[in-house]
């Protein structure tokens, strides 16, 4: 299925929006962390971007990285329900990785919940690898299993 989506980096409006689909699609069962208010410090972090994808005006993924010096943090990545499996959370990662790479960034690191293995799956098969797991990450309700893409060539 071949899906055309806008991605472009949030506005302060897309903040609310984020903010419910990381509650409702990420932080199930957990605190909610990811508020309007920490999603819109976010936005206006400048080592720090929050990417939206729409179609038709209406946002239906998103996805939050911070940048360091040579590497990028995942820290949110979310489509909604009805749209998994469509190809967004690919284009939506595939535009992170295209920014990361311009920024030289060698790697890009992430945390996915250790019952999460469609997260787990999803990351592999965009050549992310098992590095790690950090024992109750989410709020000591669930472990993490840490991952990590490496970009471009060493040096």
């Amino acid at each position: 299925m071949i899906t055309a989506y806008e991605i472009t980096l949030a506005q302060a409006a897309d903040a609310r929006e984020i903010a419910e689909l990381s509650r409702d699609a990420i932080e199930h069962g957990l605190s909610w962390r990811w508020t309007e208010r920490r999603v819109l410090r976010a936005s206006r972090d400048e080592a720090t971007n929050v990417v939206v994808a729409r179609r038709d005006g209406v946002l239906l993924g998103f996805a939050i990285m911070q940048y360091g010096d040579e590497e990028a943090h995942i820290s949110l990545l979310a489509v909604r329900a009805s749209q998994r499996r469509s190809g967004l959370g690919s284009a939506l990662l595939a535009w992170l990785e295209a920014t990361a790479g311009v920024a030289g960034i060698r790697a890009i690191r992430l945390e996915a919940r250790a019952g999460n293995g469609a997260a787990q799956s999803f990351y592999g098969r965009h050549g992310f690898t098992e590095c790690g797991s950090s024992p109750g990450y989410y709020e000591d309700v669930e472990d993490a299993v840490r991952m990590v893409k490496r970009l471009g060539s060493p040096p």
